[in-house]
């Protein structure tokens, strides 16, 4: 039973220690995305993270509470829409528009008839 409960706090420290540095790497980057903050602000706040590393991560988490959740939901936002401007680049022409490319190879001599059929139908089906 007693390598039960030291499995048990082992298994605890292991969970608090990865939570522990999943909060400082959220903090640090918060403190990266914190324009309005000046450098040495920054500076001392990682400083203090090393040196008091429980204690300054509980107040930096209640003091900048808001302005971290503002700065997240920011870089989130900004996120989404640079991944909706790539798929939209990425996926390019509409079907309409792929239909009028066929015809225009089609009209150029670059395919047959069968050839553009068969492109018509892909882009249809899609």
């Amino acid at each position: 039973m007693e390598g039960f409960w030291e499995f048990f706090w082992f298994m605890f420290v292991c969970l608090a220690f990865v939570a522990y540095l999943s909060v400082l790497f959220s903090i640090i980057t918060d403190l990266f995305r914190d324009h309005e903050m000046s450098g040495w602000f920054k500076a001392i706040w990682i400083v203090f993270l090393f040196v008091v590393p429980f204690l300054s991560a509980m107040i930096y988490v209640i003091v900048r509470n808001d302005g971290m959740t503002q700065r997240s939901i920011a870089a989130a936002q900004k996120q989404m829409q640079a991944q909706g401007a790539y798929v939209r680049e990425v996926a390019g022409q509409s079907s309409a528009d792929q239909i009028t490319a066929a015809k225009g190879l089609l009209d150029a001599g670059a395919i047959n008839e069968d050839e553009f059929r068969a492109l018509k139908a892909k882009t249809i089906m899609q």
